[in-house]
């Protein structure tokens, strides 16, 4: 790597200097991977976007690159397809290194890789970050990833465990290189850089060229191609910007009163990764609201069906990551929802985007826990708007709006049915049985209304918020190394307030789901409590084992719960719950302080 810095040039004037006056129309023009052509015209991609235009046949002729390019031009296709290009499958070691500011970006990024590389057989991607345990990344590193995606805290750990080599790095690329600036990784990327085999191709992405990004290409780029794609200025979009802090009760119990309160014509809801589409969509399915998923595991036949859906109305809710929601426009999607806040800001802006479109206003509603809160002034600098608190629907609305929905649909029923039959049949009942039509109708609606109550019960009181241990200053601050405040952010975990109670008689059930398939004790909890309204107090110890796991629950379970769980999915697999004489004990044990001390360095 060299030790200096040549000025910047325009790639396309540098082009046609060395004679090259190729038009790169289509992905078809460039030199890539055909697996990768597949995969891409698969997507539903066929035009490269500027940045991928000029920055591809820079790297695949061997030459660094530094970029200047905003959030949503295809960065992540720009570095990863020609690097896949390049990729000896049959080498199981590390030959392409992407460092990525947060956990949720590095999770993105590696998504959108895989996708590219769905049908390069034997290629492996490994995900390396903070606030996960080494166990996992240790594996997939064992088992010979070629793709390594992390953020700079927790791969500097397995650098200094050994546990990650770059002996046969051949391609390394700073995503967000400023950003990961802002955050205090500036001597954490130059030490990680160090380590790089000296013949290392590097790429350098960043929205912004501040003076310490031109120094880190001063030492550790060659020669760089300098790329700039200027942000393009779009007509402000007509979207109403909210946010929910997530307190009293969780995120899913909150995502159904939206979907029964609002107003809307489509939704799209924005999660962070495939297994939490599926996840989210079958809760709200069985909750009585028709939902797809999309997700990168689909073919392109999959992902247009599904899209079809919700353009023709079959469907009105779609769960979806970034990945596969770029470039999708489907006019009647009325709301945004971010259920998991984006990894980076800029894709806030491109979410919101999905709504409000051709003169139609928009709502978007962000989830977002105290930890969080700071970003909410990036959001409102990038969209130039305001982002308002948003008040959750309390239960007595909720009762108020089914009321006003079950009213409006009788009515309907009235106006447009022939009831005369229906008429005689309830006046003969009342007759008989000497009953007022008022009790009749009244007994109907109750039979209606089981599923869903007119009448709910009282919301939860609000339990207090707890100081997250990764915001060291109790304001949601990154600190200095700054993914450390991603950590506690694992996804919808259902928290667990009471120990299990001594009152209770408790009978142990089998469950056929376990850690093979990435279910987590939240996972089970949560599935059990909301599909047959227990309370998580009645929900004793649980033990995970690979491909099964145990739980307590009190003995006398009705059939109709038992066979409600049967049903249930954790993680796409079926619960196939039955009853067990094995033994559970509570698995969770304190964390010794070497551990601890640890992991606060892996971050």
């Amino acid at each position: 790597m060299a030790l200096y810095y040549a000025p910047f040039k325009f790639t396309q004037q540098r082009r046609m200097a060395r004679g090259d006056t190729t038009v790169i129309k289509t992905f078809a023009d460039l030199d890539l991977d055909p697996n990768l052509l597949t995969a891409i015209e698969e997507m539903g991609y066929s035009r490269p976007t500027q940045i991928q235009a000029q920055a591809i046949p820079e790297a695949l002729e061997g030459r660094d690159i530094l970029a200047s390019a905003p959030t949503g031009t295809g960065k992540t296709a720009a570095f990863s397809l020609p690097a896949l290009t390049k990729i000896d499958v049959s080498l199981k070691k590390p030959q392409l290194m992407v460092l990525a500011p947060t956990r949720e970006l590095a999770i993105q990024v590696a998504e959108a890789i895989e996708s590219f590389a769905k049908n390069m057989k034997g290629l492996r991607v490994a995900t390396l970050y903070g606030g996960q345990s080494y166990g996992p990344q240790f594996q997939q590193l064992e088992r010979g990833a070629q793709v390594v995606v992390g953020t700079p805290g927790r791969l500097m750990d397995h650098l200094r465990r050994k546990s990650l080599k770059l002996t046969h790095l051949s391609y390394c690329v700073l995503d967000e290189a400023d950003e990961m600036l802002n955050m205090g990784f500036l001597e954490d990327i130059e030490w990680i850089l160090e380590h790089l085999p000296a013949e290392t191709q590097m790429a350098l992405f960043s929205a912004t060229m501040p003076p310490q990004i031109r120094k880190v290409a001063n030492r550790f780029l060659t020669d760089p191609e300098h790329i700039k794609i200027a942000a393009v200025k779009k007509e402000k979009a007509n979207i109403s910007q909210f946010a929910w802090k997530v307190s009293g009760i969780n995120k899913m119990t909150a995502l159904e009163r939206i979907a029964e309160t609002e107003d809307y014509d489509a939704m799209i809801i924005f999660v962070r990764t495939r297994n939490d589409t599926v996840d989210v969509a079958e809760k709200l399915e069985r909750a009585g609201y028709p939902s797809v998923a999309l997700n990168g595991d689909m073919n392109q036949a999959q992902r247009e069906r599904t899209v079809d859906q919700i353009k023709s109305g079959k469907s009105s809710i779609l769960v979806a990551t970034d990945v596969v929601a770029r470039g999708l426009d489907i006019p009647r999607i009325s709301h945004v929802i971010n259920y998991d806040l984006p990894g980076d800001n800029e894709a806030y802006v491109h979410r919101i985007g999905r709504t409000g479109r051709a003169g139609r206003e928009g709502v978007s509603i962000s989830f977002v826990r105290p930890r969080e809160m700071y970003s909410l002034r990036h959001y409102e600098r990038l969209t130039s708007g305001k982002v308002n608190p948003y008040v959750l629907p309390s239960i007595q609305e909720i009762g108020k709006a089914r009321i006003e929905k079950t009213r409006s649909e009788l009515a309907s029923v009235v106006a447009e049915k022939d009831l005369e039959s229906m008429r005689e049949i309830i006046e003969k009942m009342a007759q008989e049985s000497e009953l007022s039509m008022t009790d009749l109708a009244a007994a109907l609606l109750y039979q209606r209304q089981i599923k869903a109550p007119l009448q709910p019960k009282e919301d939860p009181k609000p339990r207090r918020e707890s100081r997250d241990r990764n915001d060291r200053d109790g304001r949601g601050r990154r600190d200095a190394r700054g993914d450390r405040d991603n950590r506690g952010n694992r996804g919808e975990r259902p928290r667990r307030e009471k120990v299990a109670r001594n009152d209770i008689d408790w009978q142990t059930y089998r469950l056929e789901v376990g850690k093979e398939h990435g279910a987590r004790p939240g996972d089970i909890v949560g599935a059990i409590a909301n599909e047959i309204s227990l309370d998580s107090s009645y929900i004793g110890a649980i033990n995970l084992h690979e491909r099964y796991s145990f739980v307590q629950l009190p003995k006398g379970m009705p059939d109709k719960a038992f066979k409600q769980l049967k049903r249930v999915r954790v993680r796409r697999q079926a619960l196939e719950i039955s009853v067990s004489e094995a033994p559970v004990v509570n698995q969770r044990q304190p964390r010794r302080r070497n551990e601890k001390s640890d992991n606060r360095r892996s971050n």
